[in-house]
């Protein structure tokens, strides 16, 4: 990729702040165009920067996306595959209910389809940083038959969209998490 006019990376850094605010603020469905008008340049510029709301919003969640999937990571290596996969999901949904928009952002992109590839998709990086750790639990007889990682990360969003409103939205979808996995992962014995 070629380096950036200076001008052009001075936008891309105060759209981006920008879009961080308004996402915070109004959900993943912010205004583009106000995020063009705050940020004090035009809707061509913003399109130019993030050609789709998937790529703004990939932009915006990047930092926490990885951080989820460097923790998924750090976890595959676990000798209790069912605590390791818990304990992921429990930071992925203590993200997606708290930060707003991102789990919009993910059932967006689950919405899509497997099918529909798209190269700013959030929902495709945690799939793959949390594949591992579904695989091992399997193997391990930790996780129910036919169990995937989709469907986790599915019911994961849900959860985080219905206690977004909830006094303490992290504790709740923590609390429901809980009540969910003894249906995904008894435990043993």
């Amino acid at each position: 990729m070629p380096a950036q006019r200076a001008d052009a990376q001075r936008n891309y850094v105060r759209l981006l702040a920008v879009a961080e605010e308004a996402i915070a603020a109004h959900g993943a469905d912010a205004s583009m165009e106000q995020i063009a008008r705050t940020a004090g340049v035009g809707s061509a510029t913003v399109r130019r920067h993030f050609p789709s709301r998937h790529a703004l919003l990939k932009a915006v969640f990047r930092e926490r996306v990885e951080s989820l999937c460097a923790h998924a990571r750090d976890l595959t290596g676990r000798a209790d595959t069912r605590a390791a996969l818990l304990e992921w999901l429990s930071a992925v949904i203590a993200d997606a209910a708290t930060i707003r928009g991102l789990a919009v952002a993910l059932t967006r992109d689950r919405a899509a389809g497997p099918d529909v590839a798209h190269e700013n998709c959030c929902s495709a990086q945690l799939t793959e940083a949390g594949e591992p750790l579904v695989r091992r639990a399997a193997d391990d007889g930790a996780l129910t038959p036919g169990v995937t990682i989709a469907d986790l990360l599915t019911l994961v969003t849900g959860i985080a969209l219905a206690t977004e409103h909830h006094p303490d939205p992290a504790a709740e979808a923590d609390r429901l998490l809980g009540l969910t996995v003894v249906g995904v992962s008894p435990p043993r014995g």
